[in-house]
């Protein structure tokens, strides 16, 4: 006989009720175990967008992280913002310019540095992306009214000033 695979809802109300038995506050569970509910679907999606669109994960750190930028960034900023080593970004930097999304160019008064930016095609598999999940993740929040999404993000932003105050 076939087990039945739990509803997410149902995973959800599982983990909570596991978490309070095992000591945590249950309104503080629910949120928390909502937020990574939530992320661990997302991330899937991420995942299989990603490989659609032939790119690896860092990759796709390196292109965000230029596009939210505005600005050229050198190797060592970009590899500070996406916590990896500095060879391992010169490898990621060289596989997007040999795609074409980024391209480098050598600083006038510094000749020992170099600047990063995204091409125009960069730009335009970032915006091919953006727009893509964007059909996802508002199918996701579709039972929200516009003031109840304004609400969550407010509330979620509130819990985000926090996090710096946190020494995890």
């Amino acid at each position: 006989m076939a087990r039945r695979i739990p509803s997410a809802p149902e995973l959800h109300r599982r983990a909570v009720a596991t978490y309070v038995a095992a000591g945590g506050e249950e309104s503080v569970q629910r949120v928390i175990t909502a937020v990574q509910s939530l992320t661990k679907k997302l991330d899937q999606w991420y995942v299989r967008q990603l490989a659609d669109l032939d790119m690896t994960a860092g990759e796709w750190a390196v292109v965000t992280s230029l596009a939210k930028a505005g600005e050229p960034l050198t190797p060592s900023q970009l590899a500070d913002l996406t916590n990896v080593a500095p060879s391992s970004m010169t490898h990621r930097l060289d596989k997007l310019a040999g795609r074409g999304l980024i391209e480098r160019t050598p600083d006038d008064t510094n000749r020992t540095r170099v600047f990063v930016s995204l091409t125009e095609e960069g730009w335009q598999l970032f915006s091919l992306a953006i727009r893509g999940s964007d059909v996802v993740e508002s199918d996701v929040l579709q039972d929200l009214s516009d003031q109840e999404r304004g609400e969550l993000a407010r509330l979620l932003e509130v819990v985000i000033d926090r996090l710096d105050d946190i020494d995890a």
